[in-house]
């Protein structure tokens, strides 16, 4: 199991809910990111999807950034937590970011397969994360386990966005949102993750919403 660590400014933010720091997985490793090239009029295609330390997320010489709400649960600080689990997201033009700690002494495993994307278009599809390659996009996704107490960090996708990278090894995708001429259409949209967790060997879906209430010029 690979976990990835967001660099994500949290002072003030999670005190309560998640704390950032020591992790029990092994060293994190962040996805390269950049750009592929074009794939449409108004969008480009990304390679992984890197965490940001920018207060507002997006990529260097984007036309326009986004502003988003957490709308289920609602939350005005992107998080959510039970007596099992805690969850900090980050929504950003190229990916869902998210960290996941385990709050019990026992493992819980993250369910891949069953787990869905709601797409900024309103299609659905399997989620694909950090790992998730185009040529093994029709396999079976292992599950990620968090052992107790453990933080564990990735993103998520819509399958669908995947794109062949021509031979690479390399995560090429289509962004989550564009951040050229097209922007300006994706205000109000809503987009989300249907996750699994399957805890005490049973599945349990935390459903997670997001919208778009602001596109603004840079």
């Amino acid at each position: 199991m690979r976990a990835f660590r967001l660099r994500w400014p949290v002072a003030g933010v999670l005190a309560t809910v998640i704390l950032w720091g020591c992790s029990a997985s092994p060293p994190p490793v962040s996805p390269n990111a950049g750009n592929a090239g074009p794939s449409g009029p108004d969008s480009r295609l990304a390679t992984g999807a890197a965490d940001t330390v920018g207060p507002s997320p997006g990529s260097a010489g984007a036309k326009f950034r986004y502003r988003f709400r957490q709308t289920l649960p609602a939350s005005d600080r992107f998080t959510f937590y039970d007596r099992e689990l805690s969850f900090y997201f980050r929504p950003a033009p190229d990916a869902l970011h998210f960290q996941i700690e385990n709050k019990q002494d026992r493992a819980v495993w993250i369910d891949w397969d069953r787990s869905q994307v709601l797409a900024p278009d309103g299609s659905t599809s399997r989620a694909a994360h950090a790992t998730t390659t185009y040529r093994n996009r029709f396999n079976t996704q292992a599950p990620v386990q968090l052992r107790g107490l453990q933080r564990y960090s990735d993103y998520v996708l819509p399958m669908d966005y995947l794109q062949d990278p021509g031979g690479s090894e390399d995560q090429i995708h289509r962004p989550l949102l564009p951040e050229d001429d097209a922007a300006p259409n994706f205000n109000g949209r809503e987009f989300g993750v249907d996750l699994v967790v399957r805890i005490d060997n049973q599945p349990r879906t935390y459903s997670f919403r997001f919208k778009v209430v602001g596109v603004l010029p840079n």
